[in-house]
């Protein structure tokens, strides 16, 4: 139920007033997101990544109604990646994008738009010795973002992208996707969708997410599994064991400040462990996501609020 709440909060401007007007709002903003500044994403990703870890960043925002907002959200990525440059950091670190930050949603030239601010970063991450990955967002973006990955990948072959398991189609195009060299992030997915076109029971959405993990495993890409579920890292070994993968052949993710345990015992058994890094002022769609995604976050904040 506070899942729902906070997924339809994310999108109301009332409620995003009201949760950015709360003063200790910040300090639980703090947990889930890495600073608001490219020497705060730096600093996060030099500490990470001397820990073991490797990093996906991303710059927050998403849904720009502007051109000249588009345009600036890629400058972002591009000087951001040419710190990491400087730093020798590139190799251990991606750019996670959402097309609608960099102009997907800008009506009917939105795709052209996103394509070029897309291939401004990823000739950026190319010359840091990054890659960048697509984001995934809700159902009405699906084609389009496809549609776009394919155009980067004629000039960037290793371009990955997130599919989102809870979506009917997620297995076909996990199908399509799982050819030698594509970079594919699984994850369950963490926008209101209707009933029409996604699972909405847990249950189901765990076997959907699964099924898909087994056609990217069983396939000749490298999977990403974006999750913080013991029970589906257990499959995902019991997965790689049957198909052959070792343990440089696929890797896990899981989100900056959650599971930070779990993340190092991983990354100290030899897989590559990716911490998805956010940072940027603009949270507050982000953040209620990740509340609403599991009870243990809301609990955080509530306890916050408290003053606990």
């Amino acid at each position: 139920m506070f899942g729902q709440l906070f997924l339809a909060g994310s999108r109301i401007p009332l409620v995003r007033r009201a949760v950015s007007g709360v003063p200790l709002t910040r300090k639980v903003v703090d947990r889930f997101v890495a600073g608001e500044t490219v020497q705060e994403a730096v600093e996060a990703v030099r500490r990470l990544t001397g820990a073991g870890l490797a990093v996906t960043i991303d710059h927050l925002g998403e849904e720009t109604r502007d051109t000249a907002a588009a345009a600036h959200t890629a400058e972002a990525y591009v000087t951001l990646l040419g710190a990491l440059r400087e730093l020798g950091l590139g190799d251990r670190a991606e750019a996670s994008v959402k097309l609608s930050a960099v102009g997907q949603a800008l009506g009917a030239d939105g795709d052209k738009i996103a394509l070029d601010n897309a291939r401004k970063i990823c000739e950026a991450a190319h010359a840091a010795g990054a890659n960048v990955t697509l984001d995934m967002e809700d159902h009405t973006t699906v084609d389009s973002t496809l549609g776009i990955l394919r155009a980067l990948r004629a000039d960037f072959p290793d371009t990955g992208v997130a599919i989102q398991s809870y979506l009917f189609r997620s297995e076909a195009d996990c199908r399509d996707l799982a050819h030698g060299g594509s970079r594919v992030r699984l994850v369950k997915g963490a926008y209101a969708e209707p009933a029409s076109v996604a699972h909405r029971d847990k249950n189901e959405v765990d076997k959907a997410y699964v099924r898909c993990l087994r056609i990217l495993m069983a396939g000749k890409g490298y999977p990403m599994v974006a999750t913080h579920d013991d029970r589906l890292i257990s499959i995902t070994e019991t997965l790689a064991d049957r198909f052959g993968r070792s343990r440089g052949e696929y890797e896990y993710q899981m989100l900056y400040g959650i599971r930070t345990d779990k993340q190092q015992a991983l990354a100290g058994a030899g897989h590559t462990m990716r911490v998805y890094v956010p940072y940027g002022d603009d949270w507050y769609g982000y953040f209620m996501r990740r509340l609403a995604e599991r009870p243990a976050n809301v609990a955080f904040f509530l306890r916050a609020l408290g003053g606990k």
